[in-house]
């Protein structure tokens, strides 16, 4: 191993305790989406005493911030993210038991993600300062993830425009790379305005909003049939009147619209505002609409996935106690069989092991062809103004899955904690040989990333006009 790595993984090691800290203290005080004020306020004093020059309030996004270290070519980013899900605060327990009933909680282990980049980044820094090297760290405290716009905001004022590349990760139940495109995703909620009357006296004289939103759906369920094969719809009804012998004025449908690509869903928004459009006429309401949020695909980026795998010796084993295993056996039972089973095929079929609850070995999963997850990310924006590797580690137990109670429980344990010290190794020995390799490895990676994108520009799916939620 490069000496040069040596240090980066004895300083990790040597500080692992403080970036637990800081990951616990997250996970302690979850915030949602916008905000975060107390993790994007920890994270940046960490920054600042280690040396790093702070941009607050990027995007007029409060708990968006870029904090860069050293100057010149290459420039590479480390993105890094801190909301929390409302309804799923857990202690660290097998027991379904809320910290604060229907209180927020990190169910997707982003107080992990986040801090494995502070982490790493700061690791660099060291190594920067000790070896003179040239080029430049930042760090992208990016708010929101989980409502799939904090990133589009920083993107809409180019704070990605001047990198040579980005690396990140995200907390799972394997060590692997992340080699399957998201799925692009606009997020649009309609508001219907119609007339109150009586239900029972003078229901002639009203006009439901509520009977608008319910024809849209039926409209839409009824699109389902007419879509590309991967589309997906989802929608919830926010608002359906306040009282059933009360004809409702207002009512309003909250929808995702998912597809492979930004250009599909595009297509699909405006055959759903037609629908919305035919709903309105019918119930002679009127209906606005709000674009909340809008994703592009992941273009993923083999070249960095592949850095970052070949990271896996210099980075040293991840292990695991025999409390963490108890742990997993006792989260891992409280599942659907069905769930555990499908788990485990998945992993098989990958080629990872199944049979281990907290997997150690890290298997470099590159699919044939393009296939597209279910999820979406705004990641998926970062990577088409820039080559992103992405990686996942092992954080939680084959089966749990993401955005469940027995996740939160898993990120903020000692499982969690491992898995993050682990990523953040492998992001800070990739970007390391970013810096110190004489462009070769970025040269590869800008070049697959022109050929992927084949010269399309990046456009911001949310509108101009569309200001990002203020909530601190």
């Amino acid at each position: 191993m490069h000496v040069g790595k040596k240090h980066i993984v004895a300083w990790l090691d040597e500080h692992k305790e403080s970036f637990a800290k800081l990951a616990r203290q997250i996970w302690e005080r979850p915030e949602i989406a916008y905000a975060e004020s107390f993790a994007a306020g920890l994270q940046i004093q960490a920054l600042r005493e280690a040396g790093f020059a702070i941009e607050s309030g990027v995007g007029s996004v409060p708990t968006a911030f870029v904090a860069t270290y050293g100057s010149g070519k290459p420039v590479i980013g480390l993105l890094g993210e801190y909301d929390a899900l409302p309804g799923l605060s857990q202690k660290v327990s097998s027991v379904r038991e809320a910290v604060t009933p229907n209180g927020p909680g990190h169910g997707c282990g982003h107080n992990l993600l986040g801090t494995a980049g502070v982490a790493a980044a700061i690791a660099l820094k060291q190594s920067i300062e000790a070896e003179g090297l040239s080029g430049t760290i930042r760090y992208y405290g990016c708010p929101a993830e989980e409502v799939l716009s904090g990133k589009t905001y920083m993107a809409r004022v180019g704070v990605f425009d001047s990198l040579d590349a980005a690396l990140t990760w995200h907390p799972g139940s394997s060590n692997s790379t992340w080699s399957i495109p998201t799925s692009a995703l606009t997020s649009v909620e309609f508001y219907f305005q119609g007339r109150a009357a009586h239900a029972g006296a003078t229901p002639h004289l009203g006009r439901s909003a509520l009977d608008a939103v319910e024809l849209m759906n039926v409209g839409a369920n009824y699109l389902r049939e007419h879509v590309p094969d991967g589309t997906r719809i989802h929608y919830t009804i926010t608002n359906g009147g306040e009282a059933p012998n009360i004809v409702p004025a207002q009512a309003s449908v909250w929808y995702y619209l998912r597809g492979a690509n930004r250009a599909q869903v595009d297509e699909l928004l405006e055959r759903l505002l037609k629908i919305a459009q035919g709903a309105a006429l019918m119930t002679e309401t009127e209906v606005s609409w709000e674009i909340k949020a809008g994703v592009y695909e992941l273009n993923v980026n083999h070249t960095l996935n592949q850095l970052l795998y070949e990271q896996k010796e210099d980075a040293g084993p991840l292990w695991f106690t025999d409390e963490d295993r108890s742990l997993a056996a006792s989260l891992v039972s409280t599942l659907d069989p069905a769930v555990r089973e499908l788990s485990k095929k998945l992993r098989q079929e990958q080629g990872a092991d199944g049979g281990e609850l907290l997997p150690s070995a890290f298997t470099n999963v590159r699919p044939p062809g393009r296939q597209t997850g279910g999820g979406s990310t705004d990641v998926g924006d970062v990577s088409w103004i820039t080559p992103v590797g992405q990686i996942i580690t092992t954080c939680a137990p084959v089966g749990v899955q993401v955005h469940t109670w027995q996740a939160t429980a898993s990120f903020g344990s000692g499982i969690g904690l491992k898995g993050m010290q682990y990523a953040a190794k492998l992001l800070a020995l990739s970007a390391y040989e970013l810096l110190t390799d004489g462009g070769e490895q970025l040269a590869k990676a800008r070049h697959e990333f022109a050929q992927s994108t084949n010269g399309k520009p990046y456009v911001p799916a949310i509108p101009a006009e569309v200001r990002a939620p203020v909530l601190v």
